[in-house]
């Protein structure tokens, strides 16, 4: 198995964030990706260097505003604002947006959903070669590889169309879709993260050869709050093609690998062409969000049941965060395809 990142991708180091009312340091870490490397170099994965693949990774995902959004804004907001930190936005739309802003304050607003996702000089440099990482990973996949690792950092599973937030920019799974799809025609996502993946849901709502499926803790007690419930199946042609199976917090390996067996039920009957995992490995009992209490050996058994679906896969990295035990689940869930 190749494992694509490139050291550029440790460029995005905002100091802090906004949560809670309170500003604390960044927990989406350059660090966490030195684990990761590092875990899946232990695993027995190659290293590859992802090629400068340009806008041509995110241009199939994102609108072109909100790509000169990211790429040009912190510069433009610096001037509005005569901050010289980074980006971070003070007010946002009430409902759906009529106007689009001239005004970068207001923009700042417009593409991000909330104050967790600033950006800080070096920020777009990563998040574009974290995008061109998921885009090698399709594309070696695509070449004969049975799978991949695409160690995404920043991630991506929050990112919208046109809307960051949750320490995610540029939508790496949609960027690994939207590859595979160059020519394949079906594509299933599984999103094992401990917080639901709204971007891939808004992103593929309405497709019906896109298959998403979630499993997080319930939204009503978490991040990101307002998407994630049951009820949201899909639109039109795609009604059904979207699946979330919410959990309460404090689920441990067991239940959580039988909701995992429904996800995969879900996925065979889709029968796609190939399969991308939305690999956050925050589930974890150390991790400092802790919603859930996911064990080594759970994460060893959530690899294993994903192998099992034989199918072409693009692992993107997503969440999971410093803990003591990051690099050995990276690990455990690697080993599976080994």
């Amino acid at each position: 198995m190749k494992v694509f990142y490139c050291e550029s991708q440790r460029g995005h180091d905002p100091a802090s964030f906004i949560v809670h009312g309170r500003e604390l340091a960044y927990t989406e870490q350059p660090a966490r990706a030195d684990v990761l490397h590092a875990a899946a170099l232990a695993a027995g994965c190659v290293a590859c260097v992802p090629d400068d693949f340009g806008l041509s990774s995110v241009e199939p995902v994102h609108s072109p505003r909100y790509i000169e959004f990211l790429r040009d804004g912190l510069d433009a907001w610096r001037r509005a604002t005569g901050v010289a930190g980074p980006m971070v936005p003070s007010f946002h739309p009430f409902g759906e947006a009529a106007v689009y802003p001239e005004s970068m304050v207001g923009r700042c607003g417009f593409h991000m959903a909330d104050t967790t996702a600033p950006i800080a000089d070096g920020s777009w440099r990563a998040i574009l070669r974290s995008a061109h990482t998921a885009h090698h990973a399709a594309h070696a996949v695509l070449a004969g590889d049975g799978v991949a690792y695409a160690l995404c950092r920043p991630p991506g599973h929050h990112a919208e169309r046109e809307r960051a937030g949750g320490f995610c920019y540029v939508n790496n799974v949609a960027v690994a879709v939207e590859q595979l799809r160059t020519r394949l025609r079906r594509v299933a996502v599984v999103d094992v993260d401990v917080h639901h993946g709204n971007g891939q849901q808004s992103i593929y709502y309405a497709d019906p050869d896109v298959l998403t499926v979630s499993l997080h803790v319930d939204p009503a007690v978490a991040y990101p709050f307002f998407s994630g419930g049951e009820g949201e199946r899909g639109l039109g042609s795609a009604l059904g093609r979207n699946r979330n199976i919410p959990l309460p917090k404090g689920t441990s390996d067991d239940p959580y690998l039988v909701a995992l067996d429904t996800a995969c039920s879900e996925i065979v009957r889709f029968a796609p062409d190939a399969l991308v995992v939305a690999l956050g490995l925050d589930a974890s009992k150390h991790d400092p969000f802790a919603y859930f209490q996911i064990t080594e050996h759970g994460f060893a058994r959530i690899g294993a049941r994903l192998a099992q679906l034989n199918l072409p896969t693009v692992l993107v990295q997503e969440g999971g965060y410093l803990a003591t035990d990051l690099g050995e689940n990276l690990r455990a869930v690697l080993r599976a395809w080994f």
